[in-house]
């Protein structure tokens, strides 16, 4: 099988890997994706550092030949797909080629499981070894890892990636044993946390773990951090198993991400999987609950209750728990702490802070927030200004939920439920809060 081939079939093997967070965006010129400065070919996806930058990545798998029985993986060793397999050289020099051609600054590298965990991990950590110490080789490198492989292995590969990742895959070790026999949840998360610690090792060292004679120049010591990935909607788990276990991941392991993949149906799928996918809605809303998590405070608890696991579809997370939370709405601009402002609808991080720096010099008004550029429309109805309250009565009612609809909900409710008001309509219609 020649390289190119090789490459349309392990790179179209890997895209259903969504821990290096392709943009989804394509350059092509006349000549399709092949031209110059196309970065949509066969094996290119985007990343995004944390400055915003984006990456463009060689995202390829090192074969998709796997010894395990995943019923969700389309690589799987009872699915009967065409299966091919690079060598070391072969990735090497693609990832070179790429580089040169300024297509990619980076390289994305998973693998089937073969033989095994160990002779897997050898291979995707000689590919790395090779870049970085043959070739001095300084882009970006993110390797996936697989926990099963030996503690040796896996430090081996932290010392020539910028970032490696273990798919946790399932939230729940029930769903692991039903889909993903060969995978242990303990295992992976025991894996992860001697990742952080030798993660944690490396900062507080200051870089100094391994000699500076032995370290090429500008080299990371160990990778700058660890990300995982885990399925939606491929067994029964709920919104509130999900994220649990993700704040779980966040907490003890010091993750930089969660990702969220819904579960897309394979080609001849084993009678265990769903026979739809999930809605699409429903991974958008868990990437919402999860930043909600991380910058702004919120409990998994507030998000998604006992009382309802799941995360609405309809609205936004926030705008969720601000509706069933009115009691704590409106809340005063000019004197709210920080905390309580990071809770309004259509208000960010960026937003609360400019409120707090301008407040410090003037009382706010309505038209001080429309300078700050904020979402009008969604924040007054739980603001305070110095000119501005909003009407007691619709903020304890109905109509303020339906304000946030979308069109087709509206239409469905309007004729589910009885007709409002003539002052509710004409107060929802016209934003008068």
């Amino acid at each position: 099988m020649d390289i190119d081939r090789k490459l349309q079939i392990l790179a179209d093997a890997a895209k259903y890997d969504a821990s290096c967070a392709s943009s989804g965006a394509a350059r092509k010129d006349s000549q399709g994706s092949r031209g110059v400065g196309s970065t949509g070919g066969a094996g290119i996806c985007h990343s995004f550092t944390p400055d915003g930058r984006c990456v463009s990545l060689l995202k390829v798998l090192l074969t998709n030949v796997c010894l395990y029985d995943c019923h969700y993986c389309i690589n799987r060793r009872s699915s009967n797909v065409t299966r091919a397999r690079f060598t070391v050289e072969e990735v090497v020099q693609l990832t070179l080629d790429f580089y040169k051609r300024n297509y990619i600054e980076g390289l994305f590298l998973s693998s089937g499981i073969i033989r095994n965990a160990d002779y897997t991990m050898e291979l995707v950590i000689e590919v790395a070894r090779r870049l970085r110490e043959e070739h001095w080789f300084r882009g970006y490198i993110h390797l996936k890892t697989i926990p099963e492989a030996s503690q040796e292995l896996i430090e081996r590969a932290g010392r020539y990636a910028d970032r490696i990742s273990i798919n946790i895959e399932l939230p729940t070790e029930a769903g692991l044993a039903k889909l993903a026999p060969e995978k242990n949840l303990v295992k992976t998360q025991e894996a992860m946390g001697k990742i952080r610690l030798r993660i944690e090792e490396a900062k507080e060292s200051g870089g100094r773990t391994v000699p500076a004679a032995a370290r090429p120049a500008r080299r990371p010591p160990f990778a700058t951090g660890q990300s995982t990935q885990m399925l939606v909607g491929a067994d029964d788990s709920d919104d509130a198993a999900v994220l649990g276990r993700a704040d779980q991941l966040y907490r003890s392991y010091q993750l930089k991400r969660v990702y969220y993949s819904g579960f897309s149906p394979i080609p001849e799928p084993s009678s265990l999987l769903p026979l739809k996918p999930p809605p699409l809605l429903r991974e958008h809303r868990l990437y919402q609950a999860d930043w909600l998590l991380r910058f702004y405070g919120f409990q998994v608890e507030e998000l998604v209750p006992a009382s309802a696991p799941r995360l609405p579809l309809e609205i936004d997370p926030k705008l969720a728990w601000a509706l069933g939370n009115r009691a704590v709405f409106p809340v005063d601009v000019n004197k709210a702490p920080r905390e309580l402002l990071c809770r309004v609808p259509g208000l960010g991080i960026r937003n609360v802070l400019r409120i707090l720096e301008a407040r410090r010099h003037c009382r706010l008004h309505v038209a001080d927030l429309k300078r700050l550029r904020l979402n009008l429309n969604k924040c007054l109805p739980f603001v305070m200004t110095a000119d501005h309250t909003p009407r007691a009565r619709l903020l304890d009612g109905d109509a303020l939920r339906q304000r946030f609809l979308p069109l087709k909900q509206l239409e469905m409710n309007f004729h589910a439920t009885p007709v409002p008001t003539a002052d509710d309509t004409l107060a929802v219609r016209s934003g008068e809060f």
